[in-house]
């Protein structure tokens, strides 16, 4: 028994006394398994709406509303093995591969508006299969590459620091906001024209000078989340709040519904509800679907969005900036001041 005791206390991670990591107490755990979902028969729209299904994707795809997503975000694994809090994903050839995908397009498609936009995310192991499986169904927009900055690198290979997005819709008729996802930067030449004004930029207060940038399809303003974060959790491939955000007010509108089939530790649903829309998710572990309903619980009060702020995106390691007295509205999360707008068919 004592040697039983001592490797369980051996198992338990140790955190420095700065390490904001968010875990679960057994209080905590009991609380929010009460607010977890599980459906045996086909549902309607708010029996699952801002809520979180703990239960296998393959088990309710064909429960689910037809016709109810505005936005679907997807994250599956990705086609190498990795663990999951003792779900192991085991890698398979890319034919393999795009066969799995396929499967779980196929079963979603119905649950798509035909206005829907599509996002779902890749490495360069998997990033070709994902293209295979969305050209036969969806109508291929972008394939998005962001920087994924971790990582100390590798002896003999190229460090592995970026990954894919496929951005894909179902028809002509999507919506887009590119106002709403305009990047704020640093001008490093800041021109002016025969009177001294700022040509093509804006000077602060303080004399800095930013412009707004049209977001490009490679995306090197986000952070992965890590142990100082408050986001931060022991999920081994959670996504960043600030991407998600990125996506959800380019290719939703308030009120809007987004889906993640593979809700990890929630990130898609907590941006969501942080931006005034519907959600749901389907996560198989208890573990990480109790850190959703946490998470969720703590975005009552905090919507707060790294990376975000004053209804503006803002260049990486740039937070004194964003805390200069021109922004005043320090916790306060908006939609772009610009006119927001949607790309219809033939305009």
């Amino acid at each position: 028994m004592k040697e039983i005791m001592l490797e369980e206390k051996n198992t338990e991670k140790k955190r420095a006394p700065r390490n904001k990591t968010m875990t679960l107490s057994d209080g905590e755990r009991s609380l929010y398994t009460k607010g977890l979902v599980k459906i045996y028969e086909p549902t309607i729209i708010a029996q699952i709406e801002n809520k979180t299904i703990n239960q296998d994707l393959f088990e309710v795809m064909e429960l689910l509303p037809r016709g109810f997503v505005d936005l679907l975000f997807v994250d599956p694994p990705y086609n190498l093995t990795k663990n999951f809090n003792g779900n192991t994903f085991k890698e398979m050839s890319s034919e393999a591969y795009a066969s799995w995908i396929d499967v779980w397009i196929t079963k979603l498609i119905p649950t798509l508006k035909k206005t829907a936009s599509i996002y779902i995310c890749g490495d360069w192991r998997s990033s070709g299969a994902i293209q295979q499986v969305v050209e036969k169904h969806f109508k291929v927009k972008n394939r998005i590459t962001w920087e994924r900055e971790k990582g100390r690198g590798a002896k003999s290979n190229w460090k592995n620091n970026t990954e894919d997005i496929w951005f894909c819709t179902l028809s002509e008729d999507f919506v887009f906001n590119v106002d709403a996802v305009k990047l704020k930067k640093k001008i490093i030449a800041p021109y002016t024209d025969e009177n001294g004004e700022p040509k093509d930029w804006v000077k602060e207060e303080d004399g800095t000078g930013y412009r707004l940038t049209f977001p490009s399809n490679i995306w090197t303003d986000i952070s992965i989340p890590y142990w100082s974060m408050p986001e931060n959790t022991d999920h081994p491939t959670q996504k960043p709040e600030k991407l998600l955000a990125k996506i959800i007010l380019a290719s939703s509108n308030k009120g809007d519904f987004v889906f993640d089939p593979f809700l990890g530790v929630g990130t898609t649903s907590v941006v969501a509800k942080k931006l005034d829309r519907k959600y749901a998710g389907v996560e198989l572990d208890e573990t990480y679907a109790c850190l959703v309903e946490k998470r969720l619980h703590l975005a009552d009060d905090d919507k707060t969005i790294q990376g975000y702020h004053d209804g503006v995106f803002w260049e990486r390691n740039s937070l004194k900036d964003q805390k200069k007295g021109s922004y005043k509205k320090e916790n306060k999360i908006e939609e772009s001041a610009f006119s927001l707008f949607d790309i219809k068919k033939g305009a």
